[in-house]
């Protein structure tokens, strides 16, 4: 049945002609917001623990973590063929030729059939969108830039270390070398309101991304949100409330995006709120598709275009 939205998975599916599985990979990097660079302590909702998987141990090398990687999903889910993922920190933030020798060797697996790059920024300078650039000839390469964001308020106090016009700046600089751009976000910091949310749509659908991330705000432990929290707790969404938001999201964002995510995660273990009472993100998957049906819309039915501005 067709989705009311532009999903993931098919995209992947258009792209590789079957099922892609990403391989989650740390590549030992931190971020300029933590190392002090720009900033100290990192983004204050951001807890790196929460986005390895538990199949990885700390001690892996890139080629090992492929092989375990892939190992794991092909007995879970019958997988075949992968995508590398560089996801924790900032994975451009390096030498070039140590960035390098990490993508390499995770390409070197032979059923890793290209790359996607988590990172921020203000961590690609010419150097290696060059290389990203290279690497593109001869695989799928796609960076997912952290929007989190498009208010400068909410970055400085969430110390991002850099503003929109950063990440505005870094799209266009990524754009035309055939690397693939995705970008995440996150609804739910107490100080924004709806009319941002869905002001955001607009916002991000005139970037020139091919994909976007939606994350609900949660609260992990080992933040400094966490530790905000805990002194005096803020409203975060309600399942239903998120459900409600991302159809209003969606219903207003480009019908050319792809959508990769629609919640946030964390292991039970670090999670502090919302408890969503085992909903995952299959759940929200379906209470949107439900929604959108509910009401005849879909993806982009209250698009307009607007300038590429905050």
């Amino acid at each position: 049945m067709e989705r009311p939205y532009n999903d993931y998975s098919s995209y992947l599916q258009a792209l590789f002609g079957g099922k892609t599985y990403k391989v989650s990979i740390r590549g030992g990097f931190t971020c300029p917001n933590i190392d002090g660079t720009v900033a100290k302590g990192g983004c204050t909702y951001c807890n790196n623990a929460s986005f390895v998987p538990s199949y990885l141990k700390r001690s892996m090398g890139v080629k090992d973590q492929v092989d375990q990687g892939i190992e794991f999903l092909s007995q879970r889910y019958g997988a075949e063929q992968f995508l590398g993922y560089f996801q924790s920190y900032s994975n451009t933030y390096g030498e070039v030729e140590h960035l390098e020798q990490l993508y390499r060797t995770a390409l070197d697996h032979p059923q890793i059939k290209g790359l996607v790059v988590g990172t921020r920024a203000d961590c690609v300078p010419e150097p290696v969108l060059t290389l990203l650039e290279a690497i593109a000839r001869d695989y799928y390469v796609s960076v997912e830039y952290g929007i989190e964001s498009i208010s400068d308020d909410t970055l400085r106090r969430i110390n991002r270390g850099h503003d929109f016009a950063a990440l505005q700046d870094a799209v266009r600089r990524t754009r035309g070398r055939g690397i693939h751009l995705g970008g995440h976000l996150i609804l739910g910091f107490p100080w924004e309101d709806r009319s941002h949310w869905l002001r955001t749509a607009g916002v991000v659908s005139s970037l020139g991304i091919e994909y976007v991330k939606i994350h609900h705000l949660h609260v992990v432990k080992g933040t400094e949100m966490a530790r905000v929290y805990q002194e005096e707790p803020f409203q975060l969404f309600e399942f239903d409330e998120w459900v409600q938001l991302v159809a209003d999201f969606l219903e207003r964002l480009s019908p050319d995006l792809v959508v990769g995510r629609m919640a946030g995660g964390a292991p039970p273990d670090l999670l502090i709120a919302p408890d969503w009472k085992g909903k995952r993100h299959t759940h929200v998957v379906q209470g949107v598709i439900k929604e959108l049906t509910r009401r005849g819309t879909r993806q982009g039915s209250a698009y307009t275009p607007q300038a590429e501005t905050a």
